[in-house]
Formats: structure tokens, C-alpha cells, sequence
């Protein structure tokens, strides 16, 4: 699932993990995306979004928070502008050369937010940025610009929806987060996990210059087939690459394996209660 769960970033200093995007990205698309689907739920439902809707979705990932609305009947314009193999396979999802159903009239994918700009004709009527912050150090970092410059494609009073990591007691994945902070330690502040706070979301969209209009709460358990699925999905979330970069791949496979241990089940499989909160605010 948009930017598990947070935009993938790369540390500020030392030497990038070596890593393959694209085995990232299908990993992101088949395993972890898919974790945040109550989140998107509940939120279309709130806002009813359904036919008429035109939605703009900032960090759309691999698509499957737009391919949910679509489903609804709304038309979509999704931006994803740090991940190019998650964007690839968003195309493929909700542009099949076969000319699915999905395809659907009005349904638009790119890379930058001009491009979106030319999309516009009505205004948007709903705005999402489901890339949850609050976990990531400077993980909330250029979303107050982006929301500013996407917000006036919207019209007025339109819904922009943020997301964000809920308290850390009401999050079991927490306890695994920190192996990144432990192992990236010589990077500090590059990067690295720290516990969300309660007016993450709050705080950005008031530098943003949105009208706060409501939140949630929402339960979406992180659940794996085996402990393999569940290493795979955690580190196709960017939230490692730092604890990589400072020591090894090996050394975070072997940590992040024992971290898991304690949520994992007699049949083999992980499972993980996570709260996630979002915030609904105001084109003013």
C-alpha cells in the first residue's frame, strides 16, 4: 500500500543501501500496500466519494487507494513523484493496455503536480495524502509545499485528507520500528524511526494554511503469511535503509527477523495491531 508506509527516502549522509527498486516496489505492491486498505475504507466513506468525486491523489504509490476510489465511480488524477517503479506499476494497474473497466474516462497518472495541473477541469473535489508521517524523522517534509501547491487545484471547502502513525502504544509495529533507529544510530537524524506525536497531522496542515474539519482513528493490523513476507513488506517501506546503509543488508534481515519473532504465530504467520490516524481539513 501510498508514498507503508511512508515515502521511501533515502539517508542524508553516508552511501545509499544498495537495493533493487523495482524488487522494492512489487514487494510494496504485493505485500505491504495493501495494510492501509481500512484506512482508505474509512475514509471514502466519510467522505462518500462515489460518483461525481474527482479525486487527486498526492503519492499515490502503486494505486491502490485510487483504484479503490475508482471502484467507487470517482474519477482520479494520481502524483507520484519519488517512486517511478511504483508509478510503473500503478499504470499497469489502472491504465491496462487490454482496455479493462478500470481504465475508466477521466483517469490520469504523473509524475509531477504540473502535469496534474493540466488534469484539472473541474476542480478536485477531494485531496488525499495517505503516505502516513509521523514515523520518520523529516518524514513530514516537503508535504506542507506540496499541499500548497496542491490545494488551489481544488475548490473551495474540498476535503485534503493527511494520515499518520497512530500513539506508539496502540501500534505493535513499533517495537520493530526501532530496530532501524538502533542499527542506523551512527546516522542520526538521517532518516531513522521515531514515535509518532499526537499533533503530527495537526501541525501540517496548519502550516499549510488548511481549516481543520474532523479526524479518526482507524485499526489496520499488519498481517503476513510468514516472517519472510513480513521482512520483505517492512523493508519495502523505505523505514530501514538507513540501519542498511550504517551496517548491512544481512545485519537488518537477522535483526528485523528477531524483532518479528514475538508477534509471530503458532502457524507460522505474523500479526501486528496497528492504529493509524487521519485528519480531514479545509480548502479555505
Amino acid at each position: 500500500m501510498t508514498p507503508t508506509l511512508v515515502r521511501q527516502r533515502l539517508p542524508r549522509a553516508g552511501r545509499a543501501p544498495r537495493v533493487d527498486p523495482c524488487a522494492r516496489a512489487r514487494d510494496w505492491s504485493e505485500i505491504q500496500e495493501r495494510m492501509l486498505v481500512p484506512l482508505y475504507e474509512a475514509v471514502y466513506e466519510r467522505l462518500e466519494v462515489g460518483p461525481g468525486s474527482r479525486l487527486l491523489g498526492l503519492g499515490c504509490g502503486s494505486g491502490l487507494a485510487l483504484l479503490m476510489a475508482a471502484s467507487r465511480g470517482a474519477a482520479i488524477t494520481g502524483v507520484e513523484a519519488t517512486a517511478p517503479e511504483r508509478l510503473a506499476l500503478a499504470r499497469q494497474r489502472l491504465l491496462p493496455a487490454n482496455g479493462d473497466v478500470r481504465a475508466r474516462s477521466g483517469t490520469r497518472l504523473v509524475d509531477t503536480l504540473g502535469d496534474a495541473r493540466e488534469a484539472r477541469s473541474p476542480a478536485f473535489t477531494v485531496v488525499t495524502a495517505f503516505e502516513p508521517i509521523g514515523c520518520l524523522d523529516g518524514d513530514a517534509e516537503g508535504l506542507t509545499g506540496l499541499l500548497a501547491s496542491a490545494t488551489p487545484l481544488a475548490g473551495r471547502g474540498a476535503p485534503v485528507v493527511l494520515a499518520g502513525w497512530g500513539p506508539p502504544e496502540r501500534c505493535a509495529t513499533s517495537s520493530v520500528l526501532r530496530v532501524a533507529t538502533k542499527l542506523a544510530d551512527p546516522l542520526r537524524g538521517g532518516g531513522s524511526w521515531r514515535p509518532a506525536l499526537r499533533d503530527d497531522l495537526e501541525e501540517v496542515a496548519e502550516r499549510a494554511g488548511l481549516r481543520m474539519d474532523g479526524s479518526g482513528r482507524v485499526a489496520c493490523p499488519f498481517g503476513y503469511a510468514d516472517v519472510d513476507s513480513a521482512v520483505r513488506g517492512l523493508l519495502s517501506t523505505g523505514l530501514f535503509d538507513a540501519a542498511i546503509t550504517a551496517t548491512d543488508q544481512v545485519q537488518v534481515d537477522k535483526e528485523l527477523t528477531e524483532a518479528l519473532h514475538p508477534h509471530q504465530r503458532r502457524d507460522g504467520t505474523v500479526w501486528m495491531p496497528n492504529v493509524f490516524r487521519y485528519l480531514i481539513a479545509r480548502v479555505p
